[in-house]
């Protein structure tokens, strides 16, 4: 239990000069942005050394509290297991608790919860908040797409930068060296608070002002790690991956600056571009379970493969390849952007895996 923590859940008066964090979630990312973020905050002036994780509360097989044994060891074993998150992380199961004092929100949860979390949230935030979001999606509504940044900011009457990046969980979890890309819209003195409060000598973050150009390099790489995995599946080889991961890089910047058109062509070479890009198509999850999906010819449904393949953690790019389809049918883009479209015509059975190769003889 943290110094400051007090045995009913309530958190001491302290200085209210000094900034409080709370993490909204508490996947694999969340509990590695927690260990990040409270190994800095124990040792800046500027913040008070308590992290807030709020938990969706669980039951473990021992029949134990997930937000129990996180506070009692330390450890999200079910997320993050053999990872300690630092002494000075405290699980919380309420949000409106966990959110209460805090003045500065981490949102990191996956991208279909987040309308559900800032509803709940809605009129629950006081005085002068800033939010960040490490959320990779976006909601499509008929007036077009949103970004989860403006749901945040919209929602809660709250600025919201966001942080993306060539981050695989587990490795930045073993401290390998890894970098990310902080996208702000007004202000770069916000956008500094937030690189000094994740960056540690293994993890390097810089800013960039611009907010969708960040956040769309997020959401839309997570398509082309689905395509790449079905180029792993059916064994095409490395000049296939290849060409499918330039291709799906071309669309991403093209449909981000029609989306956008204040999007800078020089965020696409960001650590939260084309290396997010990269990282995403080599290990990620998305591509893992997509490889699979085609080893199996497609007869195996994704949700099916989630389930068994990620124990609890969800899956971005099928939603997020709907969703991206949607928006493209909608405005008449679907035979602009072909691979985008068939990766989601392969992810819901209406063509093959091995179209993934054929993806400019598309049609709508």
């Amino acid at each position: 239990m943290s110094p400051s923590q007090q045995p009913n859940g309530e958190r001491r008066d302290g200085d209210d000069s000094k900034s409080r964090v709370t993490i909204v979630g508490s996947g694999n990312w969340g509990s590695v942005a927690a260990k990040l973020i409270a190994s800095n905050a124990i040792k800046l002036p500027s913040f008070h050394d308590e992290v807030r994780m709020w938990v969706f509360e669980e039951v473990l097989p021992n029949g134990e509290k997930l937000t129990d044994v996180i506070n009692k060891t330390n450890e999200n074993v079910k997320y993050l297991p053999g990872i300690k998150l630092g002494r000075n992380v405290v699980a919380d199961p309420d949000l409106e608790n966990a959110v209460k004092e805090a003045n500065m929100l981490v949102f990191v949860t996956p991208h279909q919860f987040m309308d559900g979390i800032c509803k709940k949230l809605d009129g629950k935030i006081r005085g002068e908040v800033e939010a960040i979001s490490l959320v990779k999606g976006m909601e499509v509504k008929k007036e077009g797409p949103r970004m989860i940044s403006s749901l945040i900011s919209k929602q809660l009457g709250i600025n919201c930068c966001v942080l993306m990046g060539a981050n695989i969980a587990n490795e930045i979890a073993l401290e390998k060296f890894s970098e990310a890309t902080v996208g702000y819209r007004e202000s770069k003195e916000i956008a500094d608070t937030w690189v000094q409060l994740f960056s540690t000598p293994y993890f390097m973050v810089t800013p960039a002002h611009d907010v969708e150009g960040v956040e769309l390099c997020g959401t839309l790489k997570n398509v082309v790690a689905i395509a790449a995995g079905f180029v792993d599946g059916l064994e095409m080889g490395n000049n296939t991956k290849a060409a499918i991961m330039r291709i799906g890089l071309r669309e991403m910047k093209a449909l981000s600056k029609l989306l956008f058109p204040s999007v800078n062509d020089c965020t696409f070479f960001e650590s939260c571009g084309v290396a997010d890009l990269i990282t995403t198509c080599l290990g990620g999850r998305n591509r893992r379970v997509a490889e699979a999906y085609a080893q199996n010819g497609g007869k195996r449904s994704f949700d099916e493969l989630e389930a068994e393949m990620l124990q609890g953690q969800k899956l971005q790019g099928v939603s997020t390849a709907k969703e991206v389809y949607e928006v493209l049918k909608h405005n008449g883009w679907l035979e602009m952007f072909p691979l985008f479209a068939t990766v989601h015509q392969i992810c819901i059975g209406r063509l093959k895996p091995e179209a993934i190769v054929h993806y400019r003889e598309y049609k709508a």
